[in-house]
């Protein structure tokens, strides 16, 4: 099954782990490419189709990550709470993940309470730890998302994935690893 590239004009592009501003502090991935299985990506479409009738905008930090890519992540956190142990599987890897924010008309992040990739309790949907207004664009976030076929992770308010991931099998296609690692 072939990936698609993201794009649409409500939807821009801040791959993290093509940085060094990351949990992690390295370089993941040598080229900065956003690509979804073709049922993510129609329902990423519909989200951001929601997203720019409201005056919103969708930001991604991550969507498709090669096995490779999860093994680096799981050696800089080897915790099941926030990083998938790639012995088991990432619902990144089968291609139908995703991780966002929203942003305003100007396109700005809202206010989430916490950064992107903060791995602790602060994180979680429904934490009240947060400013009122961060819960409510976690939420609103939530709904978006929600309309558009895609399932919220407990501990992470920026990760959603398509319902039973599972039926999706894990790409390992030698040609996506090096597109986005350089041929590791």
């Amino acid at each position: 099954m072939p990936l698609l590239a993201i794009a649409h004009p409500a939807i821009t592009l801040d791959l993290r782990y093509a940085t060094a501003d990351n949990f992690t502090g390295q370089v993941i991935y040598d080229k900065a490419v956003a690509l979804l299985h073709p049922d993510a990506h129609a329902a990423l479409m519909r989200a951001a189709d929601l997203a720019q009738a409201q005056g919103l905008g969708l930001r991604v930090f991550d969507a498709y990550r090669p096995l490779a890519a999860q093994w680096r992540l799981w050696q800089a956190v080897p915790d099941p709470n926030y990083v998938a142990d790639p012995r088991v599987g990432s619902m990144h890897a089968r291609g139908v993940a995703v991780d966002l924010t929203l942003t305003d008309a100007q396109g700005q992040a809202l206010d989430m309470g916490t950064p992107f990739d903060t791995l602790n309790p602060l994180s979680w949907h429904g934490c009240t730890d947060v400013p009122p207004e961060a819960q409510a664009n976690r939420a609103r976030l939530a709904g978006l998302m929600a309309i558009s076929a895609w399932v919220h992770h407990p501990r992470e308010w920026w990760h959603y994935n398509l319902m039973d991931p599972k039926r999706y099998p894990p790409i390992e296609d030698a040609t996506m690893t090096a597109l986005l690692m350089g041929g590791l």
